[in-house]
């Protein structure tokens, strides 16, 4: 049987939890920094949580998967509310029906969450813009565990950011491919 390197295709990239909550009037999204290449820790200090101005509106993005990937998704999604300011809702769907159709973006593989405050989604190379369910969202590896994490604590007197970070500091004890270095936005709806 042929390893990854000797069949043509990419050896598994992991390495990232990403996590969006919105709580009291704020939305808070944030990421780990760790990059793993199979086994093996690449870089423990990526930033891969943005903040975006585009037309004066701030929007805050979370990304998880390949990072060149996830780039030319932002720059879309930036070009997208600049045709559409203030409209995150439109600006989304019109990129996820861009990326789901174009013959070069749809082989990008990534997926983001996305807030003004107002409106969070996750936006998926299937075509989906997801808006969750419980003020809660979670993509990447370690995904699962923030989101199960964080819905565990909507209920008590955490803020957002504090939700946020405890639910990743969890991901981090069980998902070897989380990290604890967080990179924290936070903004009011």
């Amino acid at each position: 049987m042929a390893d990854d390197n000797t069949s043509g295709t990419f050896p598994g990239w992991h390495g990232t939890t990403i996590i969006g909550v919105r709580k009291g009037g704020e939305v808070v999204i944030a990421g780990d920094g760790q990059v793993s290449l199979g086994q093996t820790v690449i870089k423990g200090s990526a930033r891969k949580v943005r903040r975006l101005s585009p037309g004066g509106h701030d929007v805050i993005c979370g990304f998880a998967g390949s990072t060149a990937d996830a780039f030319t998704l932002l720059e879309r999604l930036e070009a997208k509310l600049e045709a559409t300011p203030g409209q995150l809702a439109r600006a989304s769907v019109e990129l996820a029906k861009d990326w789901r159709t174009d013959k070069y973006l749809k082989n990008l593989e990534a997926m983001l969450i996305v807030t003004d405050g107002r409106d969070m989604f996750v936006i998926t190379g299937a075509g989906d813009v997801l808006e969750p369910e419980h003020d809660v969202t979670a993509i990447g590896s370690g995904g699962n565990f923030a989101l199960a994490a964080a819905r565990g604590m909507m209920d008590s007197d955490r803020n957002a950011e504090q939700v946020a970070r405890d639910a990743m500091a969890i991901a981090a004890d069980i998902c070897v491919y989380t990290n604890g270095r967080l990179t924290v936005e936070a903004i009011k709806g």
